[in-house]
């Protein structure tokens, strides 16, 4: 049974934004929205969402959580049960089960589990929202749930298509005289649960409603062999059952799929790379959508027996809404404060933001020194992979402390000597190739702070964001098999095996949205010998083991419209790629106009996924240029942060980096006071923290982290010195060494 969950609220929007209500001072020193136009005035609450985006009549699931056998933020675990063993499901058709398993596994992707580097003492679901800490119990408690409930459902255009997933929570703290939104759009391409454990964390503490969305990315994963497909709970089911509700299906007939499958047995399709929408245009969109579908919840569930005088009991005028989240999440609180034309976001923190400036007249200066900055992610992340795995070898890099775990010494030695073969890096032996390839990467946008981390990304990250993005800008079908990759699953040796039956049907609770992810893997088909694991390809042209680098450039000439090697114009179906994947960066370049909304942008210093110099600081400067000495945005920059603080439990990564999470709750905090007490805003600021350094050796060699303190992570300044200060002069933002 369906219902239609927004145009049954036909209330004017003058009730919506508070217009003339007596409501409208509940909340003191509340940041109220710009005035609306008459005819804005006019609408109904269902116009204003298909004004955000459209809308199918969509069921909505509604569930209740008691914060004890079950809650909102742990699955029923405690922050105790979060840092286990995983709750591994025994019933692969259980929701259930798969939500506990989600929310384990997405929680825990995005902060450090380790006591040593701050959980549950600086940061964790055992510490409340004014910082009390409850010790974790060592008899089997299960501290930190959160009771309330969860509403879930799916935006769309009517096709089944998109099926953007949507989910709002409402603990039993939400305060009807202090109400408040805080949206937690999902990291990367997670699922809906994706930013469960940053900003979703610290709503739910705060009382906050928290309004989620997977933005139309999250584990849609089709199996092209037997057809089967997500539902928006994680079971799986084929295709032709799900029909609409299917969270992801390819849009290739029946005889195109085998005809696929017959060439190209055992490959998978993907949501965010296969689903041809380019989801990351209206982003912004659905993180709007998702704050209306918080209010219409509150609304019709949460007002009961309150007074609603003028119209809706909750609405923009008396609900503190901010927007928030970390990575693509943030890109896209960022969007939605952009394109809030109707002044429901009032406003946002984040942190390591995923966002692309459009170009203008702007400079970014770090002491002093001019930086290449302001660049598109698939220009910089296609150069990225075909330097990082050479640059690694370098001694500049200083890589030799990263965990065994993740060296590829012959890949990325045979990766070098191909690059110099192409003529891409020059140099007489390995070691002065990979310092040339790690200069092209500073020279490129990379501070000389990511050069130890350059191995791993180019080893762990990049070519699974470049090749979905790749497919997704260009808007292409799985049957393309762009620049010769595919999907799949792979057995030691590379080769492509069938999908393995449990990681397929937990992809929904495992998966991170961009393989390599839950077994799947990418594949490069035209590798010589045949189709084989990326990694252990070895490129037709190079006779090498070079981590497909013949692909790698491919993916770079669709990038620039020229060949990566010659320089010479592409031709033929590549170049009409090429114009595909150009066209889709054009649709997601944001203006960074955000309307003089409140703003604390906050990323670490080292982040070689996201470079500062191509996300925070050219979209600062660009906000700066654009709305001058009206913008209430501010931009913390902190040294010996990273992208992955959940990395920060892997050898080398503990000692030498700090988590940027903590400074997530900081500027939640700060923004929430801002809002609520008219507390000043902090300056833009560089905040310098102490790396942890290694306390000792152990005997087979293996380094161990000092425990990180308080002291290492010093809190946000509301007065920083002016070798701190980040300023914005000119057309130039100025950031301090």
């Amino acid at each position: 049974m369906r219902s239609f969950i927004i145009t049954a609220l036909a209330v004017p929007l003058a009730a919506l934004t508070g217009c003339a209500s007596a409501e409208s001072e509940e909340v003191s020193n509340h940041q109220s929205p710009s005035t609306q136009s008459n005819t804005q005035q006019e609408l109904t609450i269902g116009e204003v969402v298909r004004e955000l985006s459209t809308w199918r009549a969509a069921h909505v699931r509604e569930a209740y959580y008691d914060g004890s056998s079950d809650d909102l933020l742990t699955a029923g675990l405690g922050a105790e049960g979060l840092a286990g063993a995983a709750p591994i499901p025994t019933d692969l058709n259980s929701a259930a089960q798969l939500r506990r398993y989600a929310i384990y596994t997405n929680y825990r992707a995005l902060v450090d589990m380790t006591v040593a580097g701050g959980y549950s003492w600086l940061y964790g679901p055992n510490i409340s929202s004014d910082g009390v800490v409850t010790p974790l119990s060592t008899t089997g408690g299960k501290t930190g749930r959160i009771a309330g409930h969860e509403y879930l459902t799916y935006l769309d255009d009517g096709t089944g298509r998109q099926n953007v997933t949507l989910m709002v929570q409402v603990p039993d703290t939400f305060d009807p005289a202090k109400p408040c939104i805080v949206t937690a759009t999902s990291s990367g391409s997670r699922g809906v649960y994706g930013a469960i454990g940053t900003s979703g964390e610290w709503g739910l503490k705060k009382g906050c409603a928290v309004a989620y969305t997977d933005k139309g990315t999250g584990n849609g994963l089709h199996d092209l062999m037997d057809n089967q497909v997500n539902l928006i709970d994680g079971t799986r089911t084929t295709a032709d059952v799900a029909g609409k509700d299917s969270l992801f299906t390819a849009a290739i007939s029946d005889s195109e799929r085998a005809a696929f499958n017959l060439a190209t047995p055992d490959r998978v399709a993907y949501k965010h790379a296969h689903s041809q929408q380019n989801s990351e245009r209206a982003w912004g969109q659905h993180t709007l959508s998702a704050v209306a579908f918080a209010f219409y919840i509150l609304n019709d569930k949460h007002a009961s027996g309150l007074p609603w005088n003028a119209g809706l009991r909750f609405h923009p005028k008396n609900t503190l809404v901010i927007a928030s989240s970390v990575s693509n999440g943030a890109g896209a609180a960022l969007a939605a404060a952009e394109q809030d034309i109707f002044g429901l976001i009032d406003g946002v923190a984040v942190t390591e933001p995923q966002i692309q400036p459009m170009g203008g007249n702007y400079v970014v200066s770090q002491g002093g020194v001019p930086q290449a900055a302001g660049k598109s992610l698939y220009d910089y992340f296609s150069y990225a992979n075909l330097f990082q795995i050479c640059a690694g070898l370098s001694p500049e890099a200083n890589s030799a402390w990263i965990s065994p775990l993740l060296q590829s010494p012959t890949i990325a030695t045979n990766r070098c000597l191909s690059l110099k073969d192409k003529g891409l890096v020059s140099g007489d032996t390995v070691a002065e190739m990979a310092t040339d390839a790690l200069h092209k990467l500073q020279a490129y946008g990379w501070l000389p702070d990511s050069n130890s981390i350059q191995w791993t990304h180019g080893r762990l990250a990049t070519s699974s964001v470049l090749l979905t993005y790749a497919n997704a800008y260009g808007r292409f079908s799985v049957l393309d098999n762009v620049c010769g990759y595919s999907f799949a699953n792979t057995d030691a040796a590379g080769a492509v095996i069938p999908q393995a039956a449990f990681a397929e049907a937990t992809i929904f609770s495992t998966g991170n949205g961009v393989p390599p992810t839950s077994g799947v893997n990418i594949v490069y088909n035209d590798a010589a010998g045949g189709a084989r694991n990326e990694l252990l390809a070895v490129s037709p042209s190079t006779g090498r083991q070079d981590m497909a680098l013949d692909g790698a450039l491919c993916l770079r000439s669709l990038a620039t419209g020229v060949d990566a090697v010659t320089g010479e114009p592409l031709t033929g179906a590549l170049a009409v790629q090429s114009l595909r994947v150009r066209a889709g960066i054009g649709e997601v370049l944001k203006s960074a106009n955000l309307r003089k909304t409140p703003t604390i942008i906050v990323q670490g210093r080292a982040d070689t996924l996201v470079p500062v110099n191509h996300a925070s600081r050219a979209y600062f400067a660009r906000n700066q240029a654009v709305e001058g000495g009206k913008s209430n945005a501010r931009y913390i920059e902190v040294t010996n942060g990273q992208h992955f603080d959940s990395f920060l439990s892997l050898q080398g990564y503990d000692s030498n980096f700090v988590p940027v999470h903590k400074y997530l709750i900081e500027a939640l905090d700060k923004m929430y006071s801002h809002l609520s007490t008219g507390a000043d805003l902090p300056p833009s600021q560089v905040v310098r923290t102490t790396k942890r350094g290694v306390w000792f050796t152990t005997a087979t060699g293996v380094p161990v982290a000092n425990p990180l303190s308080a002291s290492m992570v010093p809190a946000i300044s509301s007065s920083p010195s002016a070798a701190d200060a980040i300023t914005f002069s000119g057309n130039t933002l100025h950031v301090p060494n």
